[in-house]
């Protein structure tokens, strides 16, 4: 294991984060301050508990989702895609560092970035929001996972894209409304029948629902199957990536 290249990419990649704390830091912790201000605050203290908890308390893992899976795939996405778009790739390819060492770098920074930012998130929901964290290293390690698993998922993206507009699709027009339809603002279990059914074809529901339990003990599915369903996606995401640089699809041309 070459070390020194995978601390070399993972440095770079960090220290873009520091350049852009803006758009990668702030941005996104206000985006979803206004969700608790409306939420959590104004709209929430006239909803009534769900599962006997708080309303404004109970949206927060799903939130708290819904900013960590846009940033782990705009991370690693982007951060795979300018080496590309500038020609700077190749240099990579041909440096020393095996594929293994290329992707420990650029996802580890990618997740390490989203976790820093998860973690802000929460601290900040504390100022609008009153929670406890019934499991919190269990809520630690969900938080990782989910980082990892969707950072992988980011830098496929940024392989595959072709352009900046494609860096956007699949977060804006897939992920975002998986987010939205996935329980962050209620519980599968308000919902018709056949709409819950319809609802557990949807990944993020495995995800949000898991993310609760950590926080307070409920889900909507069983938390062995969120975790399941998340390995099994971090698994498909790990024999992807393993495929793109066995055949150098998108690397080579």
């Amino acid at each position: 294991m070459n070390l020194y290249g995978v601390k070399a990419i993972y440095k770079f990649e960090m220290a873009r984060m520091k350049r852009t704390i803006m758009q990668s830091v702030l941005s996104p912790v206000i985006s979803t301050c206004l969700y608790f201000v409306v939420f959590g605050s104004a709209i929430g203290s006239r909803m009534g508990d769900i599962d006997g908890i708080d309303y404004g308390a109970y949206i927060i893992p799903g939130l708290l989702m819904l900013s960590l899976l846009m940033q782990s795939i705009s991370n690693a996405s982007f951060g795979i895609y300018m080496p590309k778009f500038s020609g700077t790739i190749y240099e990579v390819l041909s440096a020393p560092v095996s594929y293994a060492e290329i992707v420990l770098g650029y996802v580890g920074a990618a997740a390490t970035k989203a976790v820093i930012l998860g973690l802000i998130i929460l601290a900040t929901a504390r100022l609008f929001v009153d929670y406890s964290v019934l499991h919190p290293v269990s809520m630690l390690a969900f938080l990782v996972l989910t980082a990892v698993t969707f950072s992988l998922f980011g830098f496929i993206i940024g392989i595959w894209a072709d352009g900046f507009e494609k860096l956007q699709i699949v977060p804006m027009m897939i992920v975002t409304p998986l987010v939205f339809l996935g329980g962050t603002f209620y519980s599968i279990d308000m919902l018709p029948q056949v709409w819950q059914t319809i609802s557990l074809f949807n990944p993020v529901v495995y995800l949000i629902s898991g993310f609760r339990w950590a926080f307070y003990g409920v889900s909507d599915v069983h938390v062995g199957i969120s975790v399941a369903m998340t390995l099994i996606f971090l698994a498909m995401c790990m024999t992807t990536v393993w495929w793109i640089f066995k055949t150098g699809y998108r690397l080579r041309s």
